[in-house]
């Protein structure tokens, strides 16, 4: 006899293959943030120790197909340090 799955539902449970909200929804939903907002949430991601990636001009002006690049944010930000007082 087969195993049965774990968990609490005993019915169908969702593959999670496609969305339940409109496309178009989806878009204006993510248009609606603005790039101050998008900034904060990953200064403040940062500060919570995630890893956060930022997108940077490309240093290397030799790679003309690749602009800008993706970076990890501690490259770019340090971390601020707590204050220790001299003993």
């Amino acid at each position: 006899m087969a195993r049965k799955k774990g968990g609490k539902s005993k019915g169908l449970v969702s593959k999670g293959e496609r969305s339940n909200v409109a496309k178009d929804t989806r878009k204006l939903m993510r248009r609606a943030v603005t790039e101050l907002q998008t900034d904060l949430n990953k200064q403040e991601a940062f500060r919570k120790g995630k890893r956060v990636m930022l997108t940077i001009p490309n240093p290397n002006k030799s790679e003309s197909n690749k602009p800008f690049i993706r970076v990890d944010a501690k490259e770019v930000w340090k971390k601020p340090e707590r204050y220790h007082m001299k003993t």
